[in-house]
């Protein structure tokens, strides 16, 4: 367990330090994830690429997955489950026969 100094200062513990390869001086990054923070330690650092280069790949992903989306809305296969989406029952009915109320 570590304590936070007044100055907000945090000392890393031996064991983590080796274990991590942090030594002193080393930068580390500190991310906010959810309701905790995510440490990365030197060398293990995010994509170097800069911000516009992901935003790019991110989008020309996202492209490419509706493309192969849009491609599927007309096949045999999507068309079959359109068709059978009147299963002859509805959510209610099966509530009412699961005995939930």
């Amino acid at each position: 367990m570590a304590k936070v100094t007044t100055k907000l200062q945090v000392t890393i513990p031996r064991t983590v330090a080796e274990r991590y390869g942090i030594e002193p001086g080393d930068d580390i990054e500190w991310l906010p994830a959810g309701d905790s923070i995510r440490v990365i330690p030197p060398g293990r650092r995010r994509s170097g690429r800069p911000l516009a280069e992901r935003l790019a790949l991110f989008d020309a992903a996202t492209r490419r997955r509706d493309a192969r989306q849009a491609e599927g809305e007309g096949s045999p296969a999507a068309t079959e489950i359109a068709e059978n989406q009147d299963r002859g029952w509805s959510r209610e009915e099966l509530y009412r026969r699961g005995g939930a109320r």
